[in-house]
């Protein structure tokens, strides 16, 4: 049987399919017109996680269990990327939240800003040369509860713009991450530990997911960063 989130939750979630009701201006390049939903101009930033001392709580109370199987997992389980309005999908609002002056053509897709990734570093100059991760990958959400939950849950979670879930990085750190906990795969620069083991630890709760044991005990150690 499907397990959907309480409606609580899923009330939180952004609601993907309406178009924002205004954009903001912004400065229009002879390529055509940039659109600037009201949603990224407010928000430029990954949606802040909550501090360390709430992030400890939050994982003191998730339920350490061995991972599920991986039967019937696909990627198209989860849709994305969702359409947002305004031609705009989910990761081309990352895109332009993330960025600096990302500028998009009529069908909203970047042409040209630059990108910082945290996971390594890199200032990258090309929106190709950018992935949008999932914090916490489809495929470990599968292994750790996912599997029970019915589409429209999966497709919430897949496009999540609410909850610490979704960063611009560079392909390279997307790629080699994969779906890999954080006992298996950090980002290489520690200074982005405290950020990313409070983002993980919170999507892991908002969303009722599992963790292992050595998930629990490697995001202590990254939340001891945060001191």
């Amino acid at each position: 049987m499907s397990r959907a989130l309480p409606a609580l939750v899923l009330a939180a979630l952004p609601l993907l399919t309406t178009a924002p009701a205004s954009h903001a201006a912004a400065h229009r390049p002879s390529a055509g017109p940039v659109f600037v939903p009201a949603e990224v101009a407010a928000r430029r930033d990954l949606p802040e996680a909550p501090p360390a001392s709430v992030a400890r709580t939050e994982l003191a109370a998730l339920t350490v269990d061995a991972p599920h199987s991986m039967a019937g997992y696909s990627r198209a389980r989860f849709p994305h990327w969702a359409q947002q309005g305004q031609q705009c999908d989910t990761r081309e609002i990352v895109l332009a939240r993330d960025g600096q002056d990302v500028v998009r053509d009529e069908q909203c897709r970047a042409v040209s800003g630059a990108w910082f990734s945290p996971y390594d570093d890199r200032t990258l100059t090309a929106a190709s040369q950018v992935d949008i991760d999932h914090i916490v990958p489809l495929a470990n959400a599968w292994r750790s509860g996912a599997d029970t939950w019915d589409t429209p849950t999966r497709k919430a979670f897949a496009n999540d713009l609410e909850n610490p879930q979704l960063i611009a990085v560079s392909a390279a750190s997307n790629r080699s991450k994969g779906d890999q906990s954080p006992d298996q795969w950090s980002p290489p620069s520690r200074a982005y530990w405290c950020t990313y083991s409070r983002a993980w630890t919170h999507i892991k709760h908002v969303y009722r997911l599992n963790i292992t044991a050595a998930e629990r005990d490697q995001l202590n150690v990254m939340l001891d960063t945060c001191d």
